[in-house]
């Protein structure tokens, strides 16, 4: 179902808020060429206008979610990997950790270690660039975008505008015609990005509502199905063995 079709909008939104529901998990290497970041400067701050993309076709949802892991071991030595939990496969890495976790001998400092090897979640979405202060060569250009549970709480606030907000029409930022562009406002609190000064604009079609220009943003789309590719992660015995530093 292509949210670029005017008519298949309405009947997309029950599935797409029973998805946002799940808690579900999932991570990626960097790519330069298709992913896009915000340049951050020396305070850590930054800003930027995006939109949230819907997907292709073949793509059930506008997003999917990667969990990944990235921790130092004892020799000094880096784990960085995809998590294939993110697919549904065993990993050894967090198999390890509810061993330590769940073990009767178990300290707190085991509770420390399992802390720092916990996977992690991250969301991928297609987006349109809309300005980029620091780099205006990405303005009007499709890229895959990679974010945490603070800004997709907003994405899923604005769909399901909580109680207390009764006056909040539901929104899905995830539509060309009434979805809304995002302020992103990075900055840095304890020693780590914090979104909390990013805020949706006002619902508003993209490019005034030109069928012909929203239409032609679905060739620029990145099927989100290739980042969960089983390609994509190593197996339990390659994992295992990296896992013996």
């Amino acid at each position: 179902m292509s949210l670029f079709n005017r008519a298949s909008r309405t009947n997309y939104l029950a599935s797409l808020r029973e998805k946002m529901n799940e808690s579900t998990t999932k991570t990626f290497q960097k790519d330069d060429t298709r992913f896009w970041k915000p340049e951050v400067d020396k305070a850590g701050n930054s800003s930027a206008v995006v939109r949230f993309l819907p997907s292709i076709e073949s793509d059930p949802y506008p997003y999917v979610v990667l969990h990944t892991h990235g921790f130092q071991g004892p020799t000094g030595k880096w784990f960085i990997e995809n998590c294939p939990t993110s697919i549904n496969l065993e990993c050894p890495a967090c198999a390890a950790n509810s061993a330590l976790w769940n073990s009767s001998n178990s300290i707190e400092s085991d509770k420390k270690i399992v802390s720092v090897r916990k996977r992690k979640m991250s969301h991928i979405s297609n987006i349109l660039v809309i300005k980029d202060p620091k780099h205006s060569e990405n303005d009007g250009k499709v890229f895959l975008y990679r974010y945490g549970k603070k800004i997709f709480g907003k994405i899923k606030d604005l769909l399901e505008p909580p109680a207390e907000f009764a006056d909040m029409e539901p929104c899905n930022a995830y539509d060309p015609y009434e979805g809304a562009n995002f302020k992103l406002r990075q900055t840095k609190v304890d020693g780590f990005p914090n979104y909390d000064k990013s805020t949706f604009d006002a619902a508003a079609a993209l490019f005034g509502g030109n069928d012909d220009k929203i239409a032609a943003l679905e060739s620029q789309l990145f099927p989100l199905a290739t980042i969960l590719d089983v390609k994509e992660f190593k197996s339990f015995d390659d994992l295992q063995k990296r896992l013996t530093f």
